[in-house]
């Protein structure tokens, strides 16, 4: 808790990444590729299974939601970070600072949870093929996916409403390229007990057992995977899964390496560098994640750009 006089804060100044003045633009256009790449593939995840019928099942509905998740993810830091780039002013207010870590929170939780529904969709299609119908309904699916937004809603107002009371010290500078929940605390002047002790139960009861419900279905799907006779057969069981473990390692390698070490081995470098990991890589990376290694999404996607092409030509 930093000590100093205590102000009303009525902005904030994001220091970004620590690089020199002469890399500034090298970051700007490589993080702009990277939105847009981010941006173009989710687009066309959600455009390629609304389009295509055969998608229209509840592993692809839960991909379709990823996506959308990830455009938003992406877009509620970057942007602001490439503009701050450009105009050389780094400051946000309050107000807009508060915005942006609602929204930020909010979509870190529904990704964590939507990579649970998607673990449960492989969990059920190779453990309980005969029910799979019954157990991912369109009713239970959409549950799936309403349910954790009013969770990570709740959670977000939660930690915004704590946060709104704080006192903060006349230092404002925040060590990042956007308004985190961790920084910010670290510039408070007034006790933040409550604050970290919500981290620790609200935040890591909602990250961890999502992600604990993950483990324990990869470990049955791994159990039947054992049984089966031929290495081939195995493979092929498994291999439906390769692309939903790949996201989960890149999305929970960063979180937890960013909010569940202890605080005494905190460093602002190592933050904004796993930040920038699950907030621009691995929304750009999911697209690749999904569809390269899945045959029914390769061919939709041929069959979305090839009308695309077509419709052009015209």
């Amino acid at each position: 808790m930093h000590q100093g006089n205590q102000t009303t804060v009525s902005e904030f100044l994001l220091l970004g990444l620590t690089v020199g003045s002469e890399q500034q633009q090298l970051i700007f256009v490589l993080f702009l590729c990277m939105y847009l790449v981010a941006i173009v593939g989710n687009l066309l995840i959600i455009l390629a299974i609304i389009s295509d019928v055969h998608l229209h099942g509840p592993m692809y509905f839960f991909l379709a939601n990823l996506s959308f998740t990830d455009i938003c993810f992406t877009t509620t830091t970057v942007p602001k970070m490439l503009v701050d780039i450009q105009s050389q002013s780094s400051t946000i207010s309050f107000a807009e600072c508060l915005t942006q870590m609602y929204f930020f929170m909010f979509l870190v939780d529904l990704d964590n949870f939507l990579l649970a529904a998607m673990a449960y969709d492989r969990y059920i299609a190779i453990c309980r093929p005969l029910h799979y119908a019954a157990l991912l309904s369109p009713k239970c699916c959409a549950l799936l996916v309403v349910i954790p937004w009013i969770i990570s809603n709740l959670v977000s107002v939660l930690h915004l409403s704590l946060l709104s009371h704080l006192t903060f010290c006349d230092q404002r500078a925040i060590p990042h390229f956007f308004c985190d929940l961790e920084p910010i605390l670290r510039l408070a002047c007034s006790n933040t007990q409550v604050n970290n002790l919500i981290i620790l139960a609200i935040g890591g009861t909602v990250i961890f057992v999502p992600f604990t419900f993950i483990l324990v279905s990869y470990a049955l799907i791994g159990s039947i995977v054992h049984r089966i006779p031929s290495a081939k057969g195995k493979w092929k069981t498994f291999s439906t899964c390769g692309s939903h473990l790949s996201a989960v390692s890149l999305f929970y390698g960063s979180i937890i390496g960013v909010y569940f070490l202890p605080s005494s081995a905190y460093s602002a470098e190592r933050d904004k560098v796993a930040a920038v990991m699950y907030t621009i890589v691995t929304p750009m990376m999911n697209p690749f994640i999904y569809s390269l290694r899945n045959k029914d999404m390769k061919g939709a996607l041929k069959g979305l750009l090839s009308r695309k092409i077509f419709f052009w030509k015209r």
